[in-house]
């Protein structure tokens, strides 16, 4: 297939990396010389030196023959403006575009995106989609991040482990045998800056960033297996009021009314506006990095920490800080997530990346046929695929032992009817089974053998 991507950060470099590792023909565009030399000495992609929402920027690009356009530039009016002149006068049929400002955002306004006016099929907001993360992860006590798979009837949650983690130092095939209450299967750890897809005889350590797939009935018992109690009252302080901030009080506000949020905010100006824009969220003006500042926010009672201003100094910083001054545990977002290993051998309990999270969500919306989601864990990791098992794949009758494949293939849950099952090497696919893998970017082409359908993007 061919994808125009437009925007060479951080965001397009990932997004032109992964869809030419997987057989499309992609075009890259962007104003910057430096970013397109970039592109050209590491990525088998055709690069382009221009404005990306000009038409004839766009012609150089072969946009007529393009099915797909991802804007992801630094300017929002640069990606409304290149999905319409792309569908306008290209015909290109999946248009998708990051858009940071809230103004553009405002559900009163949703109208604006449709055919019939800016033709722009899929929106994406970073802000919002890390302000979503970070409050799912809330739903979990002690849990970095959670995806919800199969009409959220099985969660993948990642939880980091320390030295006072029950089952640190445990082969994964004894988990089951010593921890009989837990029902899971370990899809992945990330030790240091290794992302390792685990087999049975491996071995859970002090510091690593472990996901694992799980019933959500059966979550908090899995939890307790990893050292998490849940709690009824809970106290968040955020550091840092844009955008992110502002996005996750107002899910905080929304969607968990036993949470008791506070935001510290620098800017006096800013501080003002947001403490308008919440409702029961108190809002003060200060320096995240001033100890008098966190005590006033009662940082010795706050459960979770969750640094998201503009400068990851300040953050990894204001996070150390946090921890020292008595908070249980502190999330950080960090733009280079090269950085992401350092931080938290430093002490900072989970990582946040934006580019992670925008990436993972633009992949999640342009697959089709029977691959019914997919979602990244990251560039060097590899995805969570959730698929069906249909009498043309050839699965039907199959154990699971002939699917897992090691360090590249795991069968995490078979859904079948209303029932999770969290499979042995011995349980068979059945017809009509959703099947839940992880699986490395190696292994994408077994996996479109086995279901007998290729990893299809509109």
């Amino acid at each position: 297939m061919r994808v125009i991507i437009c925007g060479a950060g951080q965001v397009g470099f990932n997004l032109a990396t992964y869809l030419s590792e997987h057989d499309n023909h992609v075009t890259v565009i962007d104003q910057s010389s430096e970013l397109i030399n970039r592109i050209n000495d590491r990525l088998d992609v055709r690069a382009i030196c221009g404005f990306a929402s000009h038409p004839d920027v766009l012609e150089k690009a072969e946009a007529g023959n393009a099915e797909m356009l991802i804007a992801v530039t630094q300017s929002d009016e640069v990606n409304i403006v290149a999905c319409q002149t792309a569908g306008s006068l290209f015909n290109v049929r999946t248009k998708v575009a990051r858009i940071r400002a809230q103004a553009y955002l405002d559900p009163r306004w949703s109208r604006l995106y449709s055919p019939e006016r800016i033709n722009i099929d899929l929106v994406i907001s970073p802000e919002l989609e890390v302000a979503q993360s970070i409050s799912r992860s809330l739903t979990v006590p002690g849990a970095f991040d959670i995806i919800s798979l199969s009409d959220g009837k099985v969660k993948i949650i990642g939880v980091r482990c320390t030295l006072d983690t029950p089952i640190v130092n445990t082969p994964i095939t004894h988990l089951t045998s010593l921890f009989p209450q837990i029902d899971i299967c370990v899809v992945g750890i990330m030790r240091g800056d290794q992302a390792i897809l685990p087999t049975l005889t491996d071995t859970l350590y002090a510091g690593d960033e472990v996901y694992f797939a799980v019933d959500k009935d059966k979550v908090p018992e899995a939890m307790r297996a990893f050292g998490h109690e849940s709690s009824d009252s809970r106290r968040l302080l955020i550091l840092g009021g844009g955008n992110i901030g502002l996005c996750l009080a107002q899910e905080i506000e929304k969607h968990h009314p036993n949470v008791h949020a506070e935001i510290i905010e620098k800017d006096l100006a800013r501080a003002e506006f947001i403490a308008g824009e919440l409702k029961n969220t108190l809002v003060l003006q200060g320096d995240a990095l001033d100890s008098e500042v966190l005590y006033e926010a009662n940082i010795n009672v706050a459960e979770t920490v969750v640094a998201v201003t503009e400068d990851e100094r300040v953050n990894t910083l204001a996070s150390l800080l946090s921890k020292r001054l008595g908070a249980s545990r502190a999330l950080c977002l960090i733009n280079n997530t090269l950085h992401a290993p350092l931080v938290t051998s430093l002490g900072v309990d989970a990582v946040i990346s934006p580019k992670k999270v925008t990436v993972s969500k633009i992949l999640q919306n342009i697959r089709r046929g029977r691959i019914r989601s997919v979602h990244s864990l990251g560039e060097s990791f590899g995805e969570i695929i959730e698929a069906e098992a249909q009498e043309s794949s050839g699965l039907i009758g199959s154990p699971v032992s002939d699917i897992n494949s090691p360090h590249e293939i795991i069968v995490a849950a078979i859904i079948r009817q209303e029932e999770v099952i969290i499979p042995m090497p011995s349980t068979a696919i059945k017809l009509e089974d959703r099947i839940i893998l992880m699986v490395t970017p190696a292994a994408i082409s077994k996996i479109e053998k086995l279901f007998s359908s290729r990893l299809d993007y509109y």
